[in-house]
């Protein structure tokens, strides 16, 4: 796949996923324990065979922009690399204005790189996908564009952009967010939606996205604006690659076709419990499909102490993933995620909850379905997401009722 150049849009501002997003890019918040959520969509791409890759940054991007320069090093003597492009004004002074502006003021990137073939993908979702399977088939069929989707309930479809494809699968209509999705060809309780996954011919992917820079009615968004008007162009050549059928290596069947959009807090936490099911949806323990990242310092590994059920004093964990420099001295931990140097001391419990690196949580505290973010100290005896109302008047609290503490906050 060395002719295939792979431009990751990195640089949306993450307004729906604060507080987590308070201090970071989107793309750079914790995921599962020691990751960043870039690195699912990095690890797909170096996985499937794909070692020419630009990330478009721009929000907040300084963590973002050292996690990849310092942990996603490729080899630079078989020309592999994966770059940082922060956005750089180069077609006036002004920023990102959507997705496909994004590529048209990078257009300098394709014309020194000369693929055959652009993939062009989101930074923010979580899933696996072998995808070479997905430009193989946007190959066979002699597509200028390709849009990764994947089947949902029509419900589920309304809030996504949603295809209509004929019996070949060339892509006939397209509809972002309608009231009445349209239905699988053979399926009629499923509608296709867009992933926001992308794979363009070179030659047509620069001439849409200068036609879509010249509209300035247009929003200069990939799904809203290109791909509509590539769909209503009848000599475009626009097909769907199905995700449900991609598979990778030692994958369940449970596992094939799950996809999750982290847009929000309450899609992040739920993408987060996936993982600590006793069957996970998603199976980061998949040697034949490794999630890679940057093991930033050199941490112990994690430790529990104390065992006396007398006095209820037992530091364990159930259904849970505890990251390395932990210490669970005591606590009790169900459902739940621990990133780094978290400690836990005796008699706190912990529910559905991800801790962030760096959390101390005090004696006797009580936390359920909550997202502490870096370096906060739970005092003992605190008691957060038992009380939705009280919990709002001191922390962001979503209509699920998950509550998120910020990064440093001081209780």
């Amino acid at each position: 796949m060395d002719d295939v150049l792979v431009m990751i849009l990195a640089g949306g501002a993450g307004t729906r996923l604060r507080p987590l997003t308070r201090e970071r890019a989107k793309p750079a918040v914790p995921f599962g324990g020691r990751y960043r959520i870039i690195d699912i969509v990095l690890s797909n791409f170096v996985n499937s065979g794909f070692y020419h890759i630009k990330v478009l940054t721009q929000y907040k991007s300084d963590s973002l922009n050292r996690h990849i320069t310092r942990g996603w090093q490729l080899s630079e003597h078989l020309g592999h690399y994966v770059d940082v492009v922060p956005a750089q004004q180069r077609v006036g002074p002004r920023w990102y204005q959507g997705s496909a502006d994004a590529i048209y003021q990078n257009l300098n990137l394709l014309r020194d790189e000369s693929p055959r073939d652009v993939c062009v993908f989101g930074a923010d979702h979580i899933y696996k996908m072998d995808i070479r399977q997905m430009v193989d088939h946007h190959r066979r069929a002699g597509a200028e564009l390709t849009v990764a989707a994947i089947p949902v309930s029509l419900e589920k479809g309304r809030a996504f952009g949603v295809f209509e494809v004929d019996r070949d699968g060339r892509i006939i209509d397209f509809e972002e967010k309608p009231d009445d999705p349209t239905p699988m060809p053979d399926r009629e309780d499923m509608c296709l939606a867009s992933m926001g996954n992308y794979v363009f011919e070179t030659g047509s992917l620069a001439e849409w996205v200068k036609r879509d820079a010249r509209d300035d009615e247009s929003d200069h968004d990939f799904g809203k604006n290109v791909v509509t008007e590539m769909v209503r162009d009848p000599d475009s050549e626009v097909y769907l690659y199905d995700f449900s059928t991609n598979t990778v290596p030692g994958q369940p069947d449970s596992e094939q076709g799950y996809w999750r959009d982290i847009g929000t807090v309450e899609s992040y936490w739920r993408a987060s419990m996936d993982l600590v099911s006793i069957h996970p949806n998603f199976d980061l323990y998949n040697d034949d499909w490794p999630i890679r990242t940057y093991k930033d310092g050199h941490r112990p590994p994690a430790k529990f102490v104390h065992d006396e059920p007398s006095n209820e004093r037992v530091g364990k964990a159930i259904n849970s993933t505890v990251a390395d420099g932990c210490i669970v001295s005591g606590g009790v931990i169900r459902d739940s995620i621990l990133f780094p140097e978290v400690q836990v001391h005796s008699y706190a419990e912990l529910e559905q909850s991800v801790l962030f690196e760096g959390v101390d949580v005090g004696r006797r505290a009580q936390l359920r379905r909550v997202i502490v973010d870096k370096h906060v100290d739970i005092p003992p005896d605190t008691v957060i997401g038992y009380d939705r109302e009280r919990d709002r008047e001191r922390f962001s609290v979503t209509d699920d009722g998950i509550v998120v503490i910020p990064k440093g906050e001081t209780l």
